[in-house]
């Protein structure tokens, strides 16, 4: 039986019906309550969201802006940017037309402000888009340079024979052309168990690779733990190991030459995913010129492993 490790900063706490600890996409799965909002924190929420999100959340603000500053208008006088046409919608839209010219500098000409009010709450909002457009752009420059990993994992983790034992494996494969150097790979085993006052509790175990670490990654590598007498898989019959209420959690380091930096990913698996008996078909291979293809719909491909 391996040996228990300290809690890796996880918390030992569990439930019966706890769910996985890291997810997908390498968060982890916290919901936090209470926690007092910071405007400091917008930039790392903007920073962090998907790209839909990002320009989603820039249009809405664009609009919303535009709306505002297009009531005002009215409450000023449409007269003061073009004739009163009578009806409530096309005021509002000439307004809000004027704001957008306003908004993003550009004027076509057409309107215009002419009192004094108009002119002062335009030359407010030309002040307000130009704020906007260089917060967004720096937004933009901070998404496209913050270093990220592009790590792809095997969406199965497989159990089959390795040596004189068992073990179950991953893979894992660079999503970008960049070349992954000195690519480290650290896997911990999280197990909750009933004690005898019917609470639940998480045991944490590391979990001894093959290999931790290799020199670059040009094509996919196979992680794999064998199941032997210093594993903590080890006596559980196969059946029973995707029973387990158990999570491997993984954390993988490699130096980006994009970047020119250190960067990190997360993942997981559950044991209860654990496909026994398959293994992964070779993803990569040499063509008639003798050069290297590595084909990316095969790297999720998994065959029986029994003859």
């Amino acid at each position: 039986m391996g040996k228990k490790i300290k809690d890796p900063g996880l918390g030992n706490s569990s439930a019966q019906f706890a769910k996985r600890m890291i997810n997908k996409d390498g968060s982890f799965n916290v919901i936090h309550l209470n926690k007092a909002r910071r405007f400091s924190e917008a930039y790392n929420f903007l920073i962090g969201v998907s790209w839909w999100q990002f320009f989603a959340l820039a249009l809405c603000s664009y609009i919303l802006a535009n709306v505002c500053f297009a009531v005002v208008y009215l409450c000023i006088g449409i007269e003061e940017i073009i004739s009163a046409t009578g009806n409530l919608v096309d005021d509002f839209l000439n307004a809000f037309f004027f704001s957008s010219q306003t908004f993003t500098t550009l004027g076509y000409g057409a309107l215009s402000p002419n009192g004094l009010a108009s002119s002062l709450v335009s030359s407010l909002e030309a002040f307000v888009g130009l704020m906007f457009f260089a917060f967004t752009t720096g937004l933009l420059y901070g998404r496209f340079s913050k270093p990220r990993a592009a790590i792809r994992f095997s969406e199965d983790l497989v159990f089959r024979d390795f040596g004189d034992h068992k073990a179950v494996m991953f893979r894992i494969e660079n999503n970008r052309k960049s070349t992954m150097i000195d690519p480290k790979v650290s896997v911990t085993l999280s197990l909750s168990k009933k004690n005898k006052r019917g609470e639940y509790n998480n045991e944490f175990y590391d979990l001894k690779l093959e290999r931790e670490t290799i020199k670059f990654l040009p094509t996919t590598w196979t992680v794999v733990h064998e199941i032997n007498k210093d594993s903590p898989l080890f006596g559980i019959p196969e059946n029973d190991l995707i029973e387990q209420q158990g999570e491997i959690l993984i954390m993988v380091s490699y130096y980006d030459e994009s970047f020119n930096q250190v960067v990190h990913q997360m993942y997981s698996y559950l044991l209860a995913d654990i496909r026994l008996h398959y293994k992964f078909i070779k993803a990569y291979y040499y063509n008639e010129n003798g050069e290297m293809i590595l084909d990316h719909k095969l790297f999720d491909r998994i065959e029986s492993s029994k003859s």
